[in-house]
This record gives C-alpha cells, sequence and structure tokens, in this order.
C-alpha cells in the first residue's frame, strides 16, 4: 500500500450516483429501520477494509466491485435488501477482486456482539484489579487508585488493540504462545522507549503545558526543570526513558552556577581563593541535592499511565571538573540511599548506567576515581550496570570510530544506526550515525520452543514454521508504522515539537510520519536456552550450537526484511517479566509438559543460561559471548556476586565484561529490614530483631525491582519461583 493516509485516498468519484441498481433498492438494517441503497457507502465500507488489509484499490477494482454488486441487486426479486444479505454479497465481489481485503471485510462483520463479548471480559478483568490487584509490571503499585484506574483503562485499551488491529492469523498466535505483543495497552496510543535529547529541549527555552519555560541558568533549577520535563515526556510513551550521557548535560550549568557563586562571593569581599572554593562547595551541594530531588520525585511521582516511569541515565566519560563531579555525586547519592536514619536504602530510579572506556577509566586513568566510586555504588546497591565503550562489538566500535555513545532504552533496548545525512544507509564515508533524540516503536517475541514443539508436531520444516511467525510480526511492524505515522506531533509535544526527538521540530498538527524513518521495531526473543533442550535434550551450557545456528538465521532473515521494507527492524533479547510464566502455560497446554522446557514455573530470558546452572561468573561471561552479536537491539549480560565487600572480585569481573564489550549487570540479592534497619545479602528474616518486614531488591532482569516490600511483593509468582533459583545469575 502507499503511504496515502486513508482519507487522502477517497476518490472524488461519485459510485452512488453512478452505480444506481434497477428499482428502488433498500436496506433492511439490523433494526428493522429501511434506508435506501447507496453504492457509494459499498464504497467507503471496502476502503477501510482495504486500508485495514494495508492494501489500496486501483479505480478499475473499485469499478468491478461495485458493477459485481449492482448485477447481483438486479438479480434480486425482492428489493428490500436484509444488511445480512448486502454484507454477503459485497463479500463475494470482494473474493473475486481481492481475497485478503474479503477476510478484512468480514473479520471486521458482526463487530457489536464482539464488542459485548470483549466488554464482558474487560469487566472481569477489571474486578479482579480493583478487589485483588495486578503483578503484570513490577513497576506498577497496584493498590493505588490511581494505578487501578490506570490498569483498568489499559485493559479495555489491550482489547481494543485486538479487536481492531490485529488480525484473526495474529490474535491466534498470541493466545496460543508462538508471539507475544508487547504492550497492548499503549501500542495504539504512541511510540515504545527513547534516548530523549533533554539538552535540545532546554535549548532557548521551550513550552510545556501552554507555559513557556525560559533555559535554565544555573544547575539548581535545570535540576527541577529536567524532573517536570522528564516526568511529562515520559507519561506520553511507553517503556524505558534514557536521558543520555547526563554528565555531559548538566556540566555546562554547573559552570554558570560556580562563575556565579564566585562572583557574588567575590562582591561581598572576599578573596578569590576562598570564593572558588566555596563555590565548589556549593556546586558539590546542588549536585547532591539535585540528584536527590531525582530519586524522590522518580521514585514516588506515578506517571500518567499509573506506573513510575522507567528513567536511566547514563554516565561516565565527561572529563572536564564538573561532569566529574556530576558523575561521583550520582553514584554516591545511589549508594548512601533514601529513608530515615538508621534505615537507608537505595532506590530503584533512574537506572544508572556506566559508560566504561578503559583509556580513562583503566588503571592510571584520568577517570580512574570515577570507575571507583561506580564500583563502590554497584556494591551497595547493584546500580550502576557498565557499558562497554573500549572492548568488542558494534556498540564499542561506534563509540571508537565516531565517538559516539549508543546508551540503552531502558533496561536493554539499543537502536541501529541511523545516519546524520543518509538516513537508513549512510550517505558518503565521511557520515556519521545519530542516535540521541530516537526511539523504538515496539517489540514483538517470537516463543521458539512452541514454533519447533509445532514444527514437529506437524512433520514440517523447522525454518519453515519459524518463517510463517516471523513475516507475521513483520507485517505486524510494518502497520504499526503506517498507523503511528498519522498520529499528530500535539500527541506528545516536548518530544515532537521542542526537539525532544531527531527532527522533533514539527507544528501541533503536523503528522509524526517523517520522524519513523529513525525508529527502531524490534523481533523479541525468550527461551533459548528451553529451545536447545527441546532440541537436543542439552542446556546451553551443555550445547547450544542450534540455538547458535537458530539465531544467525533469525538475523539474516531480519536483515532481508530491513533492506526490504527499508524500516529499522532489530532483533531484542526479550527480558520477560510476567511473560516468563505466560509463555510456560502456553506450552504446557499445547505440547503437555517437557522436562528441561516446561515443567518449571517460568523460561529462561533471551539468550541466558539457566538461572539455576551451577557455573561460575566467568563461565557465565564466556557462555553468553557467542551470543552478544546476534542481539545487536537489546541485551544485557550479569552474573551473580555472593558478596558486597570484596570490591577487588567485582572490578575483575566487571573489567573482564568491559573487555568483551558488554552491557553488564552487577546482581545481587539486598536485603534491609524495615523495624530495626539491619541490612544483608539474602535475608528473609532478620537475624537482629527477628522481624519478617523485609524490604529486598533483586534484579527482575536487565532492572531492578522490589521482590518484596513491607511483606509483599510486586513481581508474579513466576518470577518469585525463578528468583528462588537462581545460582549463576
Amino acid at each position: 500500500m502507499s503511504k496515502l493516509t486513508r482519507e487522502e485516498a477517497k476518490d472524488t468519484i461519485d459510485y452512488g450516483a453512478l452505480y444506481v441498481p434497477e428499482g428502488e433498492a433498500r436496506i433492511i438494517k439490523k433494526d428493522g429501520t429501511l434506508e435506501p441503497f447507496n453504492m457509494q457507502k459499498v464504497v467507503n465500507a471496502v476502503h477501510k477494509s482495504a486500508y485495514r488489509a494495508l492494501y489500496e484499490f486501483t479505480t478499475e477494482e473499485k469499478r468491478h466491485i461495485c458493477e459485481f454488486v449492482k448485477a447481483r441487486i438486479d438479480a434480486l426479486e425482492n428489493k428490500d435488501i436484509p444488511i445480512s444479505l448486502m454484507h454477503n454479497i459485497v463479500e463475494s465481489a470482494l473474493d473475486e477482486v481481492k481475497p485478503i481485503v474479503a477476510k478484512s471485510y468480514r473479520d471486521y462483520r458482526n463487530y457489536k456482539q464482539d464488542f459485548v463479548r470483549m466488554m464482558d471480559d474487560v469487566y472481569k478483568k477489571t474486578q479482579a484489579i480493583m478487589y485483588v490487584g495486578d503483578r503484570e509490571n513490577a513497576n506498577t503499585d497496584s493498590a493505588l487508585v490511581s494505578t487501578k484506574r490506570s490498569l483498568i483503562f489499559n485493559q479495555f485499551n489491550k482489547s481494543l488493540y485486538e479487536k481492531f488491529f490485529l488480525t484473526t492469523e495474529e490474535i491466534q498466535a498470541c493466545r496460543e504462545g508462538y508471539i507475544y505483543v508487547h504492550d497492548m495497552s499503549a501500542r495504539r496510543d504512541t511510540m515504545n522507549c527513547c534516548l530523549f535529547n533533554i539538552s535540545e529541549v532546554l535549548r532557548g527555552g521551550f513550552e510545556m503545558g501552554n507555559v513557556w519555560y525560559n533555559e535554565p541558568k544555573v544547575l539548581d533549577t535545570v535540576f527541577d526543570v529536567c524532573g517536570d520535563i522528564i516526568l511529562s515526556a515520559a507519561g506520553q510513551q511507553y517503556g524505558g526513558f534514557t536521558v543520555p550521557e547526563v554528565d555531559k548535560m548538566l556540566a555546562p550549568y554547573a559552570e554558570r552556577s560556580y562563575e556565579k557563586y564566585t562572583n557574588k562571593y567575590i562582591s561581598l569581599g572576599v578573596d578569590r581563593e576562598t570564593a572558588e572554593k566555596q563555590a565548589m562547595a556549593d556546586i558539590q551541594r546542588e549536585f547532591e541535592q539535585g540528584f536527590q530531588g531525582w530519586e524522590y520525585k522518580f521514585n514516588t511521582v506515578a506517571s500518567s499511565r499509573g506506573d513510575y516511569p522507567f528513567i536511566t541515565v547514563t554516565a561516565g566519560l565527561g572529563t572536564d571538573r564538573f561532569a566529574r563531579m556530576a558523575s561521583k555525586t550520582l553514584m554516591n547519592v545511589r549508594k548512601n540511599g533514601q529513608g530515615k536514619p538508621g534505615h537507608k536504602k537505595p532506590v530503584l530510579f533512574p537506572k544508572i548506567v556506566f559508560l566504561y572506556d578503559e583509556k580513562l577509566h583503566g588503571p592510571g586513568g584520568e577517570l580512574e576515581d570515577v570507575f571507583e566510586a561506580g564500583i563502590e555504588c554497584s556494591s551497595k546497591s547493584m546500580y550502576p550496570d557498565w557499558l562497554s565503550m573500549s572492548g568488542e562489538g558494534y556498540i564499542s566500535e561506534t563509540y571508537q570510530k565516531y565517538g559516539k555513545v549508543i546508551s540503552p532504552m531502558g533496561c536493554r533496548a539499543f537502536l541501529s544506526p541511523y545516519w546524520e545525512r543518509g538516513g537508513q544507509t549512510p550517505a558518503d564515508e565521511n557520515d556519521v550515525p545519530v542516535y540521541i533524540g530516537r526511539f523504538n516503536i515496539g517489540v514483538v517475541s517470537l516463543h521458539l520452543p512452541m514454533i519447533l514443539a509445532k514444527a514437529r508436531e506437524e512433520s514440517r520444516d523447522f525454518y519453515e514454521v519459524l518463517d510463517y511467525y516471523l513475516n507475521m510480526i513483520r507485517q505486524l511492524h510494518i502497520r504499526t508504522y503506517q498507523y503511528l505515522g498519522e498520529m499528530k506531533a500535539s500527541t506528545n509535544p516536548l518530544a515532537y515539537c521542542q526537539g525532544g526527538f531527531l527532527g522533533g521540530h514539527l507544528d501541533l498538527h503536523d503528522r509524526i510520519a517523517p520522524l519513523l524513518d529513525a525508529a527502531t521495531a524490534s523481533f523479541g526473543i525468550t527461551a533459548l536456552n528451553e529451545l536447545q533442550i527441546l532440541y537436543n535434550g542439552k542446556s546451553l551450557v551443555q550445547d547450544g550450537a542450534f540455538a547458535l545456528e537458530v539465531m544467525e538465521y533469525i538475523n539474516r532473515k531480519v536483515a532481508e526484511f530491513k533492506a526490504e521494507d527499508h524500516h529499522l527492524y532489530a532483533i531484542y533479547g526479550t527480558p520477560a517479566e510476567n511473560l516468563c510464566g505466560l509463555q510456560v502455560r502456553q506450552f504446557r497446554d499445547k505440547f503437555g509438559v517437557v522436562p528441561g522446557v516446561s515443567d518449571r514455573e517460568y523460561v529462561s530470558n533471551s539468550f541466558h543460561c539457566h538461572v539455576a546452572e551451577n557455573i561460575t561468573p566467568i563461565e557465565k561471561q564466556d557462555l553468553e559471548k557467542r551470543f552478544w552479536e546476534l542481539f545487536n537491539g537489546g541485551k544485557i549480560q550479569y552474573v551473580r556476586y555472593p558478596i558486597d565487600y570484596n570490591l577487588e572480585a567485582i572490578k575483575t569481573l566487571i573489567r573482564r565484561a568491559m573487555k568483551y564489550g558488554f552491557y553488564e549487570g552487577v546482581n545481587m540479592s539486598l536485603s534491609y529490614c524495615d523495624d530495626c534497619g539491619y541490612e544483608q545479602l539474602e535475608m528473609d528474616v532478620c537475624p537482629k530483631c527477628g522481624s519478617s518486614n523485609l524490604t529486598k531488591i533483586d534484579r527482575m532482569n536487565g532492572y531492578l525491582a522490589y521482590s518484596r516490600t513491607h511483606g509483599d511483593t510486586r513481581l508474579s509468582d513466576s518470577k518469585m519461583a525463578e528468583i528462588a533459583d537462581r545460582i549463576s545469575m
């Protein structure tokens, strides 16, 4: 289909005047009323069905449909035609011209009856949310009224998406478990995760909520304004919201504050040396208060979606004095935690990612002190996660060649290259990629063990069945690009109008389609370990050759799709949260309990070794490295650290991961007694006071979550079962 909108595709031909049946034909509507037949209504209806099927009728095809319908009506003795018969006539015409559109038309029929059933299902789910709660997303507190309202709306929106966006085949594939469309409740409204260009929004001032903001001039103000921008913009999307290289972003404002404070003290008669020393102390305090303020705001103020927005900041590469101060203070504030005296514990947001460059952060490097601050922070709070700028692979090589950082969006999503002048392909050898200001439009995940089991049950080639579902995801992405392209810039003004996104200086009423050229769409992968076990009874630790073969095949196919469709498709290691349990249940329903595949309450995430494998951190790093460059759209590697005080062990493993080019997470189980303040790893009952009133923080997947808070959890039962089994992760 061309890139015409539905409105632009309408013709100027009046088919109602051209094709008038013999005699006075009338339509008997469902309520029994009569309405004169008008061929233009038939054309309008088939237009809509063609649009849903991504097809555009030619003028000749529309004439054929009209002639077919007119001939059938002329042949009828009774010219009062029931609407059901009229539908059958139109379907027959479409079957002759374009069967795929006939199917789209047929699927849309009787939607009112389907709508009643859909609303009944939504009502049942909303009752469960109201009185039981919801644990699908660890970032939502379903005890809150505002969150319940959002979850109820999400159920309704998800049902609308299934009914009016997905095809019958896609719905079937989702329900049986072969694919999983993530975030159905939001995909009709907006885009997914992003690298937000907050510096571009701030530059020269901006408008938010119909109020003009002048660009902040000093550090404390920029913290306040950025907090407002982040909460506002993050509420207009779903998924992770990343502020890349926050140390470099804040440094110029710190410099201005320093000059302001120095001049103030000198004007009061203080000598320059003392004035500069006091000004530095003031800047240090503002950094501390600013980062503390963000931690309070981002962990207590829910977004308009009802969840705590998944905010990430990356830092560590800034070499000037204030960028360095920003990075170290960010780490120290997180390490020290929040809470009343004696009861401090780390918060979850923003997620911190340390950008590691061996030349800067290695032994004797210019920023070794920043690295040391990061290590101490990781040992106490698990964050920061560590992203290599100087190792092997796509992310490091991009930084080394172009000086461009590919920060993760949320917990693990990464963007494909998009070129400043050439777009999806470089204009010439001097073109450079751009990443900041770009975003993802969503993920659809494959369930590979289900696909292998289906191929075997039907005695079909595995890759033939896999191709079917890969193409299904491809078509879903194509429709998503087209659908979202019709959105107006007014749906997210900070992003689309104020410069938060690349090219985001549109007018409020402009369509956002031009911005989608730089957006990625992801093919997600889960349960690679279970795929290998189903194939030959061996886990990724024992073998992995077939899993590797499959991922190489998927990479080749997706590269073909990318070239043919001119969309930036990417392959994503899915961080299955509630999905890890859903996929097991779906597999059992279809293929039963298979040892190593569906005999636990969860499946493994993406390409990771099973959490219960008794392997060392070094073995886990080595085993997962073979898959690393096959998941460039989203990946993270993490290992389990049994102790937090052995900083040298943490340093050794992180530096090893950085040489591999990894995005590395430190994993420990942090436990805090809410009664007496005692803290230690792996605690279920406080050994000091005997209380079970604990807060526990575990790594959900690529991000941290409360596995226990005030005696309760926000995690699903399947995820809690996975956490209980962890040895290597």
